[in-house]
């Protein structure tokens, strides 16, 4: 394509280029909670069988949303936000910069 002869990756970032806009990349980031905490409020909408907070509030749960919120799913990544936390607060970080290295994805 012609866009790719110039360097572009897609119309977005080539449009934004016209205009004189900057196109940030977006970044995925670990969405963690304190273990105990996120299964308190996985617990109470399991029994509740609707979605008590967010967009799809007062909502039936499907199957696949109940199955989330078992807990299994996001256990991993709750106990490596929270490793990765502890890790920067005893290497004398700040706790704003504790939790913004905890929260990226990645070495």
């Amino acid at each position: 394509m012609v866009l790719d002869l110039l360097g572009y990756k897609n119309l977005i970032a080539f449009n934004a280029k016209l205009k004189g806009e900057k196109v940030m990349p977006k970044q995925r980031e670990r969405r963690w909670l304190v273990p105990n905490r996120r299964a308190k409020g996985y617990a109470e909408e399991r029994k509740a069988k609707v979605h008590q907070r967010g967009q799809k509030e007062g909502k039936e749960l499907t199957d696949f949303e109940a199955g989330l919120r078992s807990g299994y799913l996001q256990c991993q990544s709750d106990h490596a936000g929270l490793y990765k936390y502890k890790e920067a607060m005893n290497s004398g970080k700040s706790k704003a910069e504790a939790t913004a290295y905890s929260r990226k994805i990645g070495k």
